[in-house]
């Protein structure tokens, strides 16, 4: 079959995909923390429970993207268990690489004190496996050791920042996983974080201040930026500025207000440049049966002010335009999507994630898929039935735009018994579209799994 292939930046500017948010559906995901790895951006996450009544929270999550729409979910690299000294409360981290290793840096409740820590563990690959890095807390003793950022600054120092709401931090050694001397502390006042209510931070003694939780800690053209979930609940996002990696600060003002559309009384914050471009992450309640125990981290696209200031970002349902495409002739996992209805997501050691919970009128979006001047011919996927299957009817630009091919799929002879199956394509399909697999089959059993699919 003969292809032509086109300039990508004319692809992409004639195309109008843009992401959708929440930027994951399978599963409450939370505290996005963005790292850019090659030519992806990672995202890492904590995951709530469903129908949780507090922030338990069990394992981290990692996503990934090359275009900003379609976005593949990595599963769990790493969970409380992990930890032989942890025992619950996953909350917020974050992911840096350093000569080749990628060090995961997590809060969890300590068994030793009974009281929050900081805790790191190591990986080889941005999507892990992650292991306890040294087999104990890096920092241990205190009910707001939380919510670590890590930055490695130009002349190799990295620092690690955590706290709520008082803000502590250390310079780690070269290793990543240990640092000298003693745990640092700062004290938020308001002209370094603003304006806030009261809070105790010392035996007698109260300060005002605006930071509250979450901070993200960077650096960009010269100056140091931490960004931080503000004003008690419920929280928006402010950032201070400095000139030096361990202040003084001044407060800059706010840079994602409260809102009520986005049904979370908390908020945290991620900021990072990609492609050109910056985008800043939050989390909003916003997903079916979500809430402020039900999070799902969104992203917008935004610019600096010439000065190097933050505009005012406001939570969109849109979120950020492509800055790529996705090619349907190679294999593409199944748990990549722009947006899904009903679905979620396993994993296991063989095949790794995929795509679960399928029922009739379930469906996955892919985005900005570029089929070029050609084909297809053949649709072919991997999927698995422990029943009697169903099938994936495959559809251009809207769940019943045409059907280019309608694959079926047999009973396999076990939930995880994936087959390779193919289907002819009944019409031809050029240029950019977005692709719908939408799911049928009997109404109310689950009907199969779906791994990866291909055009040929």
């Amino acid at each position: 079959m003969k292809r032509f292939f086109f300039s990508l930046s004319l692809l992409v500017a004639s195309g109008s995909a843009l992401a959708e948010n929440p930027l994951v559906q399978t599963c409450f995901t939370t505290d996005p923390a963005p790292m850019v790895h090659g030519d992806r951006l990672y995202v890492y996450t904590g995951h709530d429970e469903n129908n949780a009544d507090f922030f338990w929270m069990q394992e981290w999550r990692v996503y990934s993207t090359d275009d900003m729409v379609n976005w593949t979910d990595h599963g769990s690299p790493l969970a409380i268990e992990d930890f032989s000294w942890g025992d619950d409360r996953a909350w917020a981290p974050q992911c840096v690489e350093r000569n080749g290793k990628f060090y995961f840096y997590v809060p969890l409740h300590s068994k030793l004190t009974g009281a929050m820590a900081i805790g790191v563990a190591v990986g080889d690959s941005p999507t892990g496996p992650f292991r306890d890095a040294i087999g104990k807390p890096l920092a241990d003793g205190n009910w707001d050791f939380i919510d670590p950022t890590c930055f490695i600054d130009d002349d190799g120092q990295a620092y690690l920042y955590w706290g709520n709401p008082t803000i502590y931090y250390v310079k780690l050694n070269d290793d990543m996983v240990s640092f000298e001397g003693e745990v640092q502390k700062l004290v938020p006042d308001a002209e370094g974080f603003g304006p806030g209510k009261e809070v105790p931070m010392e035996p007698g003694k109260k300060y005002g201040s605006s930071y509250t939780e979450g901070p993200w800690f960077y650096k960009r053209d010269g100056k140091y930026y931490m960004v931080y979930a503000a004003g008690g609940i419920p929280e928006h996002i402010a950032y201070s500025m400095s000139d030096s990696p361990t202040g003084p600060w001044k407060y800059m003002g706010t840079i994602m207000p409260q809102k009520d559309e986005t049904n979370s009384f908390t908020n945290h914050p991620g900021v990072i440049d990609y492609k050109g471009k910056s985008y800043f992450f939050y989390h909003t309640g916003n997903l079916p049966g979500g809430g402020g125990f039900g999070r799902s981290i969104c992203v917008e696209p935004f610019e600096y002010n010439s000065d190097g200031t933050f505009p005012t970002i406001l939570p969109t349902k849109e979120g950020a335009p492509a800055v790529g495409m996705l090619d349907p002739y190679q294999r593409v996992e199944a748990e990549t999507m722009a947006w899904s209805e009903g679905v979620t997501s396993r994993q296991n050691a063989r095949e790794g994630v995929y795509v679960s919970n399928i029922h009739n009128g379930d469906y996955i979006k892919v985005a900005n898929a570029n089929f070029m001047s050609g084909g297809p011919r053949t649709f072919c996927a991997s999927a698995a039935s422990g029943l009697r299957g169903g099938t994936i009817e495959v559809h251009m630009d809207s769940v019943d735009g045409p059907l280019v091919a309608e694959l079926k799929v047999p009973a396999t002879g076990g939930w995880e018994n994936f087959a390779y199956i193919e289907a002819p394509a009944q019409i031809e399909v050029p240029g950019m579209h977005d692709i719908y697999f939408v799911f049928k089959g009997r109404k109310g059993p689950e009907l199969f799994n779906f791994d990866y699919w291909q055009f040929k």
